[in-house]
């Protein structure tokens, strides 16, 4: 104990020492003097005995000037405390004209603005948020109806904190001629539509309203949670109208959900922004593209983060300031970036002001976003990791092209930045929430922003006519386009627990599934596959999986949303698309629009001839290979050539031509075991002349060798007739025939079964499957051969018309 009490005697002599080293330049001059008076006296003669007085009182006086000036500090530090959360309060101020004017503008104005506004948002939601329960939700109807709410019914007053001025007014709107009407079909086991009506909505509470960067926009929120009541009614599917009834079982869970969300969005700290630009370029944006760097963080420690009392070391500045020093040189620590499911890690760095320069690529999927960053303890010996604290950072797309950043500061108030134009760095200092110590410095920079009509803003404030990425356009649903995706290449994919990876991607547009070929051995794999999809309006995402291969189980590493709306025909966009639900992994994908050549009147014939030098799926060194076709969401197959690696077919299948993308799947056939795959391709023909023959050796993509011969021949009807409306026998005929064919092959089939012979079970198998795809291909033409007889019967009853109306006109006597 005596050793701990003179260890802090010498700290204290120390610090004492350095205050007056600080506060008295000139003493390190004066100790000399000093020592010089005194061996004067000491060899020299004796001047008397009240100079070492002298000293103990001059040392007296330095000491008590030493404590007072930690005193003032501190009662000043306390005093500014109590000037900001104690600040003037103005008086109450009426504002019956606000309300006046709001009832004004409420109606023709406001109601369709906002109605317009909050019923896009809440059409997204439903599209990309749904309960497994609902196959289909659909807004049908989205109105405020005609009453404003209410503010400052009892004045409104203004408060500050520090330099922060805040507007306090009371907020209540209480109104029953609310329409909000869903229509939702049920998914099984439920079955059937229910109509979903809110007609009525209570919210009262607080609210504060904080101008910001010099008026150019304000904050707003909750002082604290509101009163919300919320009616709900119910109906069948075709129900008109519907009584204005509450369900208190359901108006109570929607009471819970719109809380929460209130209080996660809006309810203090938690502050939305309304923006007050100068210019509106009147450009919808719907996504954006931000660098985040995680610079540094500074005044860690384990025991403040974690709600013990911090271990600190105060010390003087040159200047004479207290000054804070917060070691803790074991504490490893790192940076979780989170922007909607999109998550990145920063590597793991040692000490109390941890620096680690992580650049991060964020993908924004709407114009408002809220970056949070998590801060974590990494311990050598546990696997799990500390959550020790986190902070958020907010960021809106301003008209005027610009973009607003804010952020919770120290004490509640307000920090926030703005950048005029795409390109411009802005560094935030935010500390940590529900800490008292600890801040994180952070730098942001807009790459750009994409907008509904494909555009998107660049560096320097140019607004560029280039496609985008994320952003939807006005086109509607089902444009007539053609978009092609070309997965190229993939970079820091997450490996398994073996540090190996197999990759693949699942791709999904509208109800269209593609997948890539698994890349063996590879965290940085390349694909360079294309994949052809029809354009859909209406903000559709392209959906991404990618997925590790496994013997057990293949496992999700990563998912991907794209919207690819707003793309221009005639340029190919090469983008990197950050994956989400992971630490780490990009892919590099290629996008191109093409108009649709698909006539709508003609059909595609392809010829399977042969194929050669095919890879051996069986044992014996062959392979008993079929071609398996899929156009669009039609499905054929060729019959099985058995034990040949060099097949011929001459088989010839024909598609109605809507130009939906084309594979080849050249499979081995197993009458036991699944059929494995021994190659696959895709057939281009859109940009083929009408009716010219394209004869071409395309290579498999997903074996070491092997290639397939094929024909084929966009057909168009006014050029050339089909063959088939020619010839004696008609397809029905055929078809008939086929039908009656497969019913004898079945009870053949019934019989080899009985007998217990498995080689006619399997030849009987292909000979059924066969007939199968047989019966499949003329209904496709009965389909294409009534949809010519409709369209010439459309021609005829024109050209009947257009006759009939220039005989009348002939007819009629002329006026002289």
């Amino acid at each position: 104990m005596v050793g701990r009490r003179s260890v802090f005697n010498v700290s204290e002599a120390l610090e004492f020492l350095n205050h007056l080293l600080v506060d008295n330049p000139l003493l390190p001059f004066l100790i000399p003097v000093v020592l010089a008076v005194w061996a004067v006296e000491r060899w020299i003669f004796s001047l008397s005995n009240w100079v070492p007085l002298v000293v103990a009182v001059w040392a007296t006086i330095q000491y008590g000037s030493y404590q007072r000036r930690i005193l003032v500090e501190d009662l000043n530090k306390k005093w500014k405390q109590v000037i900001q959360n104690t600040s003037p309060i103005t008086p109450l101020e009426h504002c019956e004209w606000l309300n006046k004017l709001l009832m004004e503008i409420w109606p023709n104005y406001m109601n369709t603005k906002l109605s317009s506004r909050f019923s896009s948002i809440i059409e997204k939601r439903l599209k990309h948020r749904k309960s497994r329960l609902i196959e289909k939700i659909e807004l049908q109807g989205f109105s405020l109806g005609s009453c404003p709410p209410v503010l400052g019914l009892h004045g409104t007053r203004w408060t500050a904190i520090g330099d922060q001025k805040i507007m306090h007014l009371g907020f209540d709107w209480d109104t029953t001629d609310l329409s909000i009407m869903l229509l939702a079909k049920l998914a099984r086991p439920l079955l059937g539509t229910a109509r979903i009506v809110i007609n009525s909505l209570h919210i009262k509470g607080d609210l504060l309203l904080m101008p910001i960067l010099d008026g150019k926009a304000f904050l707003y929120s909750f002082l604290s949670t509101p009163e919300v009541r919320i009616g709900v009614a119910f109906g069948s599917g075709g129900s008109q109208s519907l009584p204005a009834t509450e369900l208190p079982g359901v108006s109570s869970w929607l009471v819970k959900l719109f809380t929460d969300t209130l209080v996660r969005t809006m309810v203090e700290p938690r502050r939305r922004c309304y923006s007050l630009p100068a210019v509106d370029l009147r450009k919808k944006p719907v996504s954006g593209v931000i660098y985040v760097t995680v610079i540094s963080a500074s005044k860690l420690s384990r025991s403040s983060l974690k709600g013990s009392p911090p271990r600190r070391q105060q010390s003087y500045s040159v200047d004479g300031t207290l000054e804070e020093h917060f070691d803790d040189k074991y504490l490893q620590t790192f940076v979780e970036v989170e922007l909607g499911e999109l998550t990145r890690r920063t590597d793991v760095r040692v000490g109390s002001s941890p620096r680690w320069d992580s650049l991060f690529n964020m993908v924004l999927h709407e114009d408002t976003g809220t970056l949070r960053l998590h801060l974590y303890e990494s311990t050598p010996s546990n696997v799990k990791y500390d959550y020790l604290a986190s902070c958020e950072i907010k960021m809106k797309y301003v008209a005027d092209d610009s973009t607003t950043f804010w952020a919770i500061g120290p004490d509640s108030s307000i920090i926030a930045k703005h950048a005029e134009y795409c390109g411009k760095e802005v560094e935030m200092v935010v500390p940590f929430e529900g800490v008292n110590l600890g801040e994180l410095m952070v730098r942001l920079v807009v790459k750009e922003w994409q907008f509904t009509d494909g555009s998107h803003s660049s560096n320097n404030f140019s607004l560029s006519s280039q496609p985008s990425l994320y952003g939807s356009s006005n086109f509607p649903s089902g444009t007539g386009r053609k978009i092609i995706i070309t997965v190229v290449e993939g970079k820091d994919l997450t490996v398994n627990r073996s540090g190996r990876c197999d990759p693949y991607m699942k791709l999904q547009y509208g109800k269209v599934p593609q997948r890539t070929r698994t890349i063996a051995h590879s965290s940085c794999p390349t694909w360079n596959q294309k994949f052809e999809f029809d354009e859909i309006g209406g903000g559709e995402y392209l959906k991404i999986k990618c997925y590790n291969e496994e013997t057990f189980g293949d496992e999700n590493i990563g998912n991907a949303r794209v919207s690819l709306e707003g793309l221009v025909e005639g340029s190919i966009r090469d983008v990197w698309v950050p994956l989400e639900k992971v630490n780490s992994g990009e892919l590099r994908l290629q996008l191109e629009v093409v108009a649709n050549t698909g006539s709508g009147n003609g059909w595609i014939e392809l010829v399977l001839v042969e194929a050669r030098d095919l890879i051996a799926a069986d044992l014996r060194g062959t392979s008993d290979p079929y071609v398996r076709v899929q156009y669009g969401s039609l499905k054929k197959r060729t019959k099985v050539m058995y034990k040949t690696l060099h097949p011929q077919w001459n088989q010839t299948l024909e598609f109605p031509d809507d130009g939906s993308p084309l594979s080849l799947y050249v499979k081995d056939h197993n009458a036991v075991l699944p059929t494995s795959s021994i190659g696959e391709c895709i057939v281009e023909y859109q940009r083929l002349p009408p009716n010219q023959m394209a004869d071409k050796w395309i290579p498999l993509q997903g074996v070491r060798r092997g290639e397939i011969h094929v024909q084929i021949t966009r057909k168009v009807p006014e050029v050339h007739r089909r063959a088939s409306l020619e010839s004696e026998s008609s397809s029905s005929i055929k078809a008939h025939q086929v039908s009656s064919q497969m019913k004898l092959m079945l009870t053949k089939l019934e019989t080899i079964i009985e007998d217990g012979n498995l080689e006619g079970l399997s030849a009987a198998v292909s000979e059924l499957e066969s007939l199968e795809d047989m019966q499949e291909e003329y209904m496709v033409q009965l389909e294409t051969e009534q949809m010519l007889l409709l369209n010439k019967i459309k021609e005829l009853g024109q050209e009947f018309f257009n006759s009939s109306s220039s005989s009348s006109l002939s007819r009629r006597p002329s006026r002289s």
